[in-house]
């Protein structure tokens, strides 16, 4: 009987296109207690300027989809971690991004349309 192997995600499988010279990436900080994979949507934090995943009923600045992890991370309580992430100007494949759970498809439309303002278009 064949080995079957159930694969993650793997770090960028969901671009599809970028600018030029890497100007679509950015390396950026992931806040305190985050688990993090390749491809997840993430809200940057006002007060500081770090990512954390997508969340829509925060109040911190991570409601507004921003940005897309390219690697993934996981940082505990009170810990911050660098990756890259796509922030501007590329064409993401949205069938392979990693939202929170129980998004609604309304909730789907609003991030996708603020990451588009950015320049990050979800396919």
């Amino acid at each position: 009987m064949p080995t079957i192997f159930i694969e993650g995600r793997h770090p960028a499988e969901f671009i599809l296109t970028e600018a030029n010279g890497q100007r679509s990436r950015d390396n950026i900080t992931i806040g305190a207690s985050q688990t993090i994979v390749p491809g997840t949507v993430l809200g940057m934090v006002t007060a500081d300027g770090s990512y954390l995943g997508f969340t829509t009923g925060a109040a911190d600045g991570s409601q507004n989809a921003a940005a897309i992890a390219i690697y993934g991370v996981t940082t505990g309580a009170g810990e911050t971690a660098k990756i890259a992430a796509i922030t501007r100007d590329a064409e993401v494949n949205g069938n392979i991004l990693t939202w929170p759970a129980g998004i609604t498809a309304l909730q789907k439309a609003t991030a996708i349309a603020a990451l588009a303002a950015n320049g990050i278009i979800v396919r």
